[in-house]
């Protein structure tokens, strides 16, 4: 087994105490040492307090044609976005291909995860899709009943390539909610002018979380402009017909505007297809080689050509607040965008020490 884990695999020996900052590699003798790239210090670990003020909120957006083709060329002024039903000043980004990306790819493994593996293996060589070119680097984590951060940032997939050709079964617990909230902090403490996303492979149930529940992480979804990308296997045959090339419109079960229940249980349902609702991004089951690697090409290729409309709120009362993204003309397409953000009040203490009142 050759992950480049920070913690050992459940059932696996521990591995020798290393720096946090950097992992080493015994190389055989008289072979030059092969450069490794370094962790950083795991932010989850030590998780950091979550301040955030609600300033700006980022709307990665997709404008796919009937045909599935992706409309170029929109101006602002084609589009309308709307925060709980009051239209926002926008600005849209010119370049919609040229912001670098960080991806984590987290991958099950727990539970039935096992028989999916000879799909696993092709993923590897897809990531280039998203971050080859110099577009990006990309992160490895893995789960059963915990994640684990098997694989660092890094511009060049071949290790994580291999490591997904070696991911070795878990135990019986698929802690979708926990192995999310964990990619998350990661990305988080990536470049701030970087594209967040997160591809998720699972199946679509949580079964064993314990360190995030359900309204910590679709708050923690909406304060991070991370897109997510569901790749779920296992679905039943109606879930198939029902969310062909991954439509996440969800209905009355995933309305925002009806009280934070509705997603809760919308979550318990199906974590991942809620999760890419929340954020913008697309739900794709998959059931053969064949498909799973047309879902990662076609998931790819609409996560590099997102519009990035952005706005600043009219509105900063705390909560999850309702986005909806139009099109201001009828060009026979259709929207994916964010359909909610949560709102944090500004924390001013934490960002100016100055502010804070004097002690007695």
């Amino acid at each position: 087994m050759t992950l480049h884990a920070q913690e050992p695999f459940p059932g696996e020996p521990a591995a020798p105490a290393q720096s946090q900052q950097h992992q080493t590699q015994t190389q055989p003798q008289n072979q030059p040492a092969q450069p490794q790239q370094p962790f950083d210090a795991d932010p989850n670990l030590n998780p950091p307090t979550f301040r955030v003020s609600t300033s700006v909120v980022i709307v990665p957006t997709l404008v796919e044609k009937k045909g599935g083709g992706i409309l170029y060329g929109l101006r602002p002024s084609d589009f309308a976005v709307y925060d709980n039903g009051v239209q926002q000043k926008i600005h849209v980004d010119d370049d919609i291909d040229m912001q670098p990306v960080s991806l984590v790819v987290c991958v099950e493994r727990g539970r039935d995860a096992p028989l999916e593996f000879d799909k696993l293996r092709q993923l590897g060589p897809l990531l280039d899709l998203f971050v080859g070119g110099g577009h990006g680097e990309a992160a490895l984590v893995v789960f059963d009943s915990k994640p684990v951060w098997a694989d660092p940032f890094t511009p060049n997939t071949d290790v994580i390539t291999r490591d997904l050709r070696e991911i070795p079964p878990g135990d019986g617990g698929a802690a979708i909610l926990d192995a999310v909230g964990y990619s998350v902090n990661l990305l988080e403490m990536q470049p701030p002018d970087h594209r967040r996303i997160l591809l998720l492979v699972s199946e679509s149930r949580d079964h064993g979380s314990h360190r995030f529940n359900i309204p910590q992480l679709v708050q923690r979804i909406g304060t991070s402009n991370t897109l997510v990308l569901s790749l779920v296997f296992s679905p039943s045959k109606s879930e198939i017909i029902d969310w062909a090339r991954g439509n996440t419109d969800g209905g009355a079960e995933l309305n925002i505007l009806a009280p934070l229940m509705m997603t809760i249980n919308a979550m318990r349902r199906n974590t991942p297809r809620t999760l890419a609702a929340l954020s913008g991004g697309e739900y794709a089951p998959f059931t053969r080689v064949k498909g799973f690697n047309q879902r990662v090409d076609e998931l790819a290729d609409h996560a590099r050509n997102r519009y990035i409309i952005s706005f600043h709120p009219t509105d900063l009362t705390p909560g999850l607040h309702r986005i909806d993204v139009r099109l201001t003309q009828d060009y026979g397409a259709r929207v994916v965008a964010r359909n909610s953000y949560w709102a944090i009040q500004r924390d001013v203490t934490a960002e100016d020490p100055a502010a804070a009142p004097p002690n007695p």
